[in-house]
């Protein structure tokens, strides 16, 4: 058994994140004609999903699990514990859940993430409003068989969609890297925000979104989709995501 540093537990992250975002580049033609097939049958489903239920977010997830399952990385995992897509790679096990956000909360995508139990192995301290604190305990473990010969290394990534609530055109769709909890050591609470109830977190991009730990700190968000015409307001409040995306490219 192979004890990581906690600067190559960055690199098998990193490593993943890279793998995922040129498989979402890849597949991103097959993405968007997935999306558009809604509207050919708009009349028989407009108004008839659940209240509170997003009209973009169902149907997304949908297309982008199926590309993921049909060709992605790795052997699924049937653990009943876990993000809605879990795979096991030689050397890690890698949850990967979707998050779909509209611009009136644009926060949500920019600044904090909301992140379940289940889809991440940050335990730390929550500072909550009017400055009380909470330790936040995650339901994955750092390593899974830690301290036996197959003991492997768990990853987070979050597939997050900013789409436009009125017209359902997409914005930005991004693949982000949340720390594994090994390396709290170093990034202390700074990966953790409140949520909006007791015992919830958010993952806090705005202020963890580089592999600092590694040369030159290479983001921990890649852009696969940027809509570069988007109105200039919201341009602006996109700038990481933008620059991100330009040096992309």
């Amino acid at each position: 058994m192979k004890v990581l540093k906690k600067e190559q537990i960055e690199e098998i992250e990193l490593k993943y994140l890279n793998k995922y975002y040129y498989f979402l580049k890849f597949a991103e033609d097959e993405m968007f004609q997935g999306f558009k097939t809604k509207a050919k049958i708009k009349d028989d489903w407009k108004g008839k999903y659940a209240d509170g239920i997003s009209d973009f977010a169902v149907g997304a997830e949908r297309i982008v699990y199926s590309l993921l399952n049909g060709k992605g990385i790795g052997q699924p995992n049937s653990s009943p514990v876990g993000s809605d897509l879990f795979f096991e790679v030689e050397d890690a096990y890698i949850h990967l859940d979707m998050k779909t956000v509209n611009m009136n909360n644009i926060g949500d995508f920019t600044t904090s993430i909301f992140i379940g139990e289940n889809q991440n192995s940050y335990k730390g301290t929550i500072i909550k409003s009017g400055g009380n604190s909470e330790i936040y305990e995650p339901a994955l473990p750092t390593f899974y068989n830690k301290g036996k010969k197959d003991e492997k290394i768990c990853l987070s990534y979050f597939i997050t969609i900013l789409y436009d609530k009125d017209d359902l055109s997409i914005k930005v769709i991004s693949i982000d890297c949340m720390p594994n909890g090994a390396l709290e050591p170093f990034y202390k609470n700074r990966p953790l925000k409140a949520g909006k109830n007791p015992g919830k977190a958010r993952f806090n991009i705005k202020e963890v979104n580089k592999f600092e730990l590694l040369p030159n700190e290479p983001s921990r968000i890649k852009v696969v989709y940027y809509d570069e015409k988007m109105d200039s307001q919201v341009d602006k409040k996109l700038k990481l995501f933008k620059e991100i995306y330009q040096k992309q490219s």
